[in-house]
C-alpha cells in the first residue's frame, strides 16, 4: 500500500505501521494509507523555529512577496496532475478549480501586497505621533515577524485552497509553518507540497507537511508561535482548550463550520431578475464540493407567503443537477469526500428531521452516472422544510455538512434578521434584494453576527464571486460558533503573524531605525539636488530648503483664472465678515503647484521618470497676499518597483524595461513665520542607476 509522505526537518519520511487508509471517494478503491506514528513534533517545531524563521526574517516583505508569486507561477505548471488527483476526493472540474486555482490565485493576491509594505524586514503600522513640546521626542508602532512557527490544522474540503490561503498569509509575514491537512483528503495536500519542496522556491525548514494524525503536536507550542484550524466547533473548542495554548497565551484563529444562511428579500417577487439570482445562488452552494463548505448555505428564511413557491422553485433546479463520477463531462455533483462524511450527514439530518421535512431528494437513493451509489460516497441533495422556525430550533443548531439545506418562513425583514442571528455566529450570510432601504437594514441588523455579508441583486450578480467565495484581500472568518477568528483579509491577515511593539524615541533616531522619516528628524545635507540621483543614491533623510516665494493677489487671480476655481475665498473684493479668512486667500492647489516649482529641478534629464501621486495632502494654515512661502522636502521612503515581466510583445509599453523605484518625499509649506502651511507626501518613480539587460 502506498504509504503518504511526512515532510519534516528538511526530509520526506513515512510514518511507522499501516497508518489510516484512504479512499477514493467515486469507486470506494484504497489509494494508500497515512500515518505520523514515530515521528518526533518537538523536533518537528524547533526545526520550524531555528531553520526557518531565520530565513524568512531575513527577507523582506518584497522579497517574501515575489517569492509567493514565484511559487504560484510554478504551481500553475502543474494543474494537470493537480486536477488528476483532485476527482478522486469526489470534486468535480469546477469544484477542483475553487481549490487548486483559487488556492494558487491566492497566492498571488498575497504576492501583490508587498507593495502595501517597506521593503524592510519589519514595518511601521499607523501613523506616528509627537509627545513632546519641542517635538524631540515621539512614538509609533511597528510590526515585526514572530520567532515562532505557524501551525496549521486544515479541514478536508478544500485540501489545496486550505493550505496555499493560510501559508501565503504567514510567509508573506515572515513565519514558517507546518501544515496538517485532514487525513482523507490529505493525499491531494502532499502532491502540491511535493512540488513546492522539489521548486526550491521556498529557503528549507519553511514548510512541513505532516500526514496523519497531530499526535502531540500542540503540546510543543510556545508564546511565539500561533495555530489556526478550519474544521467543526467542537474540535476547535477541543484544540483552543489545549493547556499549552491556554499557558502560553499563543493566538489561535479558528474558522468553524457555521449555519450560514440567504434571505430573499420581501420586495423580490417571481419574475424579477432576483428571483432568479436566487434559486440559482441555493443550487450551487447546495451542489459545489458536494455542499462540503464551511460557507455553505443551510438555513433559507423566505416570506412565509412566498415559502412553498420557493421550495418548488429550488427542488426544480436542483432535479437538473447530473450526479456522478467526476470525470464524467455532464457530472456537475461529485460525491462526498468519503463514506465517513456520509454518514455523518445523514446523522445530522436525522436530527433535524425532528422539526422538518423533505421536501426535495432523499437520504436512502441517488441516481449516478459513470458510479456505484453504493460503492462511491454519493449523497442527493436534500431540502428541508421547517415551518416553525422560533419554536423548532434544531436547524439553528445542527449542521448536516453536506448538500443539505433548510427553508423558513419569515414575516417581515425584522423577524428575518433575527432569525440569521440564531445561528450564534456565522461566517457569512447573503441578501437578495433590490432595495437599497431593505439592503441596508439588513446588513445593520445582522451584521453584527456575521463575518461576510454578500448583497446579492442583478447589479452585480454577473460578476460576484457568490456567496461562499471568500476573497484574499477580505477577511474570512465569523463570531461566535464560527471560530471568532478571522483569516486572510490583507494586510489584516498578515498582521495574526506580526508582532505590535510600540516604539519611543527621539524622531532622528526612530528614522535610523525604521529607514522611513520622521517628521522633525534632523535632515541630511544630500550633496546634490535629490532630483539629480539614482534610486540607489537617494538617502532617506536627503533635504533641502528651498528658496522663498512671495504670494500676491495677481498670483491668487491668475491661478483662479487658470484653474476655473472661483470660490468665494480667492475673490479679493469679498466681504470676508463671518467667514474664517480674513482676507484673500491663496488656493491650497496653488502653494501646492508653486511647491512643485519650488523643489523640482527641472532644466535637464535626470532620473526621476515621472510624478507618481500625492498622498496625505493637507492645508493647516492660510496664506494670504505678502506671505512668504518656502518649502523643506525631504527624502521619506523608498520601496521597489519590480519590472513588469511582458509576456507578449503586443502588450508591451514604453517604460517596460527601466528599473525604477518609487520614492515617497515629504513636502512642508512654511511661511515667513516659519509655520506651517501645509504639508503632503509627493511620489516619484525613480530611474535606477544599473539597468539590467
Amino acid at each position: 500500500m502506498n504509504k503518504l509522505g511526512n515532510y519534516i526537518t528538511g526530509n520526506w519520511i513515512t510514518g511507522d505501521g499501516g497508518g489510516q487508509a484512504l479512499y477514493n471517494a467515486v469507486t470506494g478503491d484504497v489509494i494508500g494509507a497515512a500515518s505520523t506514528k514515530g515521528l518526533d513534533f518537538k523536533s518537528i517545531t524547533e526545526y520550524a523555529r531555528t531553520v526557518g524563521n531565520p530565513a524568512l526574517r531575513k527577507m523582506t516583505f518584497h522579497a517574501r512577496g515575489n517569492m509567493l508569486k514565484a511559487l504560484a507561477l510554478h504551481l500553475r505548471n502543474h494543474l494537470d496532475k493537480f486536477y488528476a488527483i483532485s476527482y478522486q476526493s469526489g470534486a468535480t472540474k469546477a469544484d477542483s478549480w475553487v481549490d487548486i486555482e483559487g488556492g494558487i490565485g491566492n497566492l498571488f493576491a498575497n504576492a501583490s501586497l508587498r507593495r502595501k509594505f517597506p521593503d524592510e524586514v519589519f514595518c511601521i503600522d499607523g501613523e506616528s505621533h509627537n509627545l513632546s513640546e519641542n517635538k524631540t521626542f515621539m512614538g509609533t508602532h511597528i510590526l515585526s515577524p514572530k520567532e515562532g512557527v505557524a501551525i496549521h490544522i486544515n479541514a478536508f474540503n478544500f485540501p489545496v485552497w486550505g493550505m496555499l490561503e493560510k501559508i501565503a498569509v504567514n510567509l508573506l509575514a515572515g513565519m514558517p509553518c507546518i501544515v496538517k491537512p485532514a487525513t482523507v483528503t490529505s493525499y491531494l495536500t502532499e502532491a502540491v507540497v511535493k512540488e513546492i519542496i522539489a521548486s526550491k522556491i521556498l529557503p528549507e525548514g519553511a514548510l512541513q507537511l505532516v500526514c496523519g494524525s497531530a499526535g502531540d503536536l500542540l503540546d510543543h507550542v510556545t508564546s511565539q508561535d500561533v495555530v489556526t484550524f478550519t474544521g467543526s466547533a467542537s474540535t476547535g473548542l477541543m484544540l483552543k482548550s489545549n493547556q499549552h495554548i491556554l499557558r502560553e497565551s499563543v493566538p489561535f484563529t479558528m474558522e468553524a463550520d457555521s449555519l450560514n444562511c440567504i434571505v430573499l428579500g420581501e420586495d423580490v417577487q417571481p419574475g424579477m431578475p432576483e428571483w432568479d439570482i436566487f434559486i440559482k445562488e441555493i443550487r450551487k452552494e447546495m451542489t459545489l464540493k458536494a455542499g462540503q463548505r464551511c460557507t455553505g448555505i443551510r438555513r433559507i428564511f423566505v416570506q412565509e407567503n412566498k415559502l412553498e413557491d420557493v421550495w418548488k422553485a429550488i427542488g426544480s433546479s436542483l432535479s437538473q443537477t447530473v450526479i456522478g463520477n467526476p470525470l464524467n463531462s455532464t457530472v456537475r455533483m461529485g460525491s462526498l469526500a468519503g463514506q465517513k462524511q456520509r454518514n455523518e450527514v445523514k446523522e445530522q439530518v436525522q436530527k433535524l428531521l425532528a422539526s422538518s421535512q423533505i421536501v426535495y431528494g432523499s437520504l436512502d437513493s441517488v441516481e449516478v452516472v459513470d458510479a456505484d451509489a453504493n460503492k462511491g460516497a454519493f449523497m442527493s441533495p436534500v431540502l428541508l422544510m421547517n415551518e416553525n422556525p422560533f419554536t423548532a430550533t434544531e436547524a439553528h443548531e445542527v449542521e448536516a455538512f453536506g448538500p443539505v439545506s433548510t427553508i423558513m418562513p419569515y414575516k417581515n425583514l425584522e423577524e428575518a434578521i433575527v432569525l440569521s442571528k440564531l445561528g450564534k455566529g456565522s461566517l457569512c450570510s447573503t441578501i437578495v434584494t433590490a432595495d437599497y432601504k431593505q439592503a441596508r437594514q439588513y446588513v445593520v441588523g445582522a451584521a453584527t453576527h456575521h463575518g461576510r455579508i454578500l448583497v446579492l441583486n442583478n447589479e452585480c450578480a454577473k460578476e460576484s464571486t457568490g456567496h461562499g467565495s471568500p476573497l484574499p484581500l477580505l477577511v474570512h472568518g465569523g463570531p461566535g460558533r464560527a471560530g471568532g477568528g478571522e483569516e486572510m483579509g490583507g494586510i489584516r491577515g498578515v498582521k495574526h503573524y506580526l508582532q505590535r511593539t510600540a516604539l519611543q524615541g527621539s524622531p532622528t533616531t526612530i528614522t535610523a531605525i525604521t529607514n522611513v522619516y520622521q517628521p522633525n528628524a534632523v535632515g541630511k545635507e544630500p550633496g546634490k539636488h535629490p532630483f539629480k540621483k539614482y534610486f540607489e543614491e537617494l538617502v532617506i533623510g536627503d533635504q533641502i530648503v528651498t528658496e522663498k516665494r512671495v504670494i500676491t493677489a495677481d498670483d491668487i487671480d491668475k491661478f483662479a483664472d487658470l484653474s476655473g476655481d472661483h470660490f468665494y475665498a480667492h475673490i479679493k473684493t469679498t466681504d470676508f465678515t463671518g467667514t474664517m479668512f480674513e482676507q484673500q486667500v491663496a488656493h491650497g492647489y496653488f502653494i501646492m503647484s508653486l511647491a512643485a516649482g519650488l523643489f523640482v529641478d527641472s532644466y535637464e534629464k535626470n532620473p526621476v521618470l515621472l510624478n507618481y501621486g500625492i498622498d496625505e495632502l493637507r492645508f493647516t494654515k492660510p496664506v494670504y497676499p505678502g506671505a512668504e512661502v518656502y518649502i523643506r522636502f525631504t527624502c521619506k521612503e523608498k520601496l521597489p518597483n519590480d519590472k513588469r515581466v511582458v509576456e507578449n510583445p503586443e502588450n508591451f509599453k514604453r517604460g517596460d524595461d527601466i528599473e525604477k523605484g518609487i520614492v515617497k518625499w515629504l513636502v512642508e509649506f512654511f511661511d515667513e513665520t516659519d509655520e506651517v502651511t501645509g504639508v503632503a507626501t509627493i511620489l516619484t518613480m525613480v530611474a535606477k542607476k544599473t539597468q539590467s539587460e
